[in-house]
């Protein structure tokens, strides 16, 4: 898409050490990360789908100050959050704010792919969040439900999975976008990235 700046060096690498083809990560073992399209990428695997056919969407569902603070993908074509933190309303018990699922979500998700001129049937969108399942899953099927057939969910998401042992454990660096070396900004780019109404 047209705000993709891609890294000549980056592509030629992951091209020459991926197989020709695009393969598909497994279907995830959890429900909550499992799609109704049944179509599934890491993040490795959503970039080498974006080198071989530039039609392909990448949206991040994630809350934009979650964005601002952790990165952004600089290849993403749609930012709008599927749920955004309700900082008036505090887990005490779990020390996290409530996340409140975005009312607008589909009409904004619609409005910004007509503008980019993809197509129902033939477009394949692929929704990343921070380690794939909790928004990028949901996101996904509520698309998918509204007709758009070819919905992905990106797995391993742009922060990846928690490191589950050694001195690091609990650490977001096994995976994901940013951790595959993938482009990523802290830079937010205006026209891309979500702007609440005032």
């Amino acid at each position: 898409m047209p705000n993709r700046i891609r890294s000549l060096f980056l592509a030629a690498a992951i091209t020459l050490a991926a197989p020709v083809c695009v393969q598909a990560a497994d279907r995830p073992a959890e429900a909550g990360a499992q799609v109704k399209s049944d179509l599934y990428v890491t993040a490795t695997e959503a970039w080498a789908l974006m080198q071989a056919d530039p039609s392909v969407v990448l949206v991040d569902v994630r809350d934009p100050v979650e964005a601002m603070f952790t990165g952004f993908a600089s290849d993403t074509d749609i930012h709008v959050p599927y749920m955004m933190a309700d900082r008036s309303s505090l887990n005490a018990e779990k020390g996290t704010f409530a996340m409140k699922v975005n009312p607008s979500f589909a009409t904004e998700m619609e409005a910004r792919l007509a503008a980019l001129g993809a197509d129902r049937a033939t477009t394949k969108v692929i929704f990343m969040c921070r380690s794939g399942s909790t928004r990028s899953a949901p996101a996904a099927d509520l698309l998918h439900a509204r007709g758009w057939a070819r919905t992905y969910t990106m797995v391993d998401g742009f922060e990846g999975n928690t490191r589950k042992d050694g001195p690091s454990k609990g650490v977001r660096d096994v995976d994901g976008w940013r951790n595959a070396g993938l482009p990523w900004s802290y830079r937010l780019p205006s026209g891309v990235v979500y702007v609440a109404a005032p």
